[in-house]
């Protein structure tokens, strides 16, 4: 079964930090530019940050810059997300996704979170308050 599966939500703080991970059964992520998206209660769904499949390009919503780093280990076939200095804006239901055919330069200008993704996680809950 293709899928991917994400993990490393939950509650915290507001200033805390949360480490989510994206990990792929059934195919192999290298092949994938990987995006985190999320969703907050009556909002739409925005792209936080993505990572190319070659791993040299990344990019970030300008809400979260500073803050989130995107990561990925090609060996254990998961993507990371390190979360720092967390707000009550960020909490919402975390999404990752998978795209074949985003690369390098759709993910260095910003154009990833517009393209399709073939592979979508079911989210990770993560929730910012005191």
């Amino acid at each position: 079964q293709l899928q991917l599966v994400e993990s490393g939500g939950g509650l915290v703080q507001p200033g805390g930090s949360l480490r989510l991970s994206c990990a792929a059964s059934g195919f192999t992520l290298k092949y994938y530019s990987i995006g985190w998206f999320r969703q907050a209660p009556g909002k739409d769904r925005e792209g936080v940050s993505c990572i190319s499949k070659s791993g040299r390009s990344t990019n970030y919503a300008d809400s979260v810059k500073g803050r989130f780093t995107i990561s990925r280990d090609n060996a254990k076939n998961t993507v990371s997300l390190q979360m720092n200095s967390l707000k009550p804006e960020d909490t919402g239901i975390y999404y990752c996704a998978a795209a074949l055919r985003v690369g390098d330069y759709d993910v260095g200008m910003g154009r990833w979170r517009y393209k399709s993704y073939d592979y979508w996680g079911q989210g990770t809950q993560v929730t910012v308050s005191s």
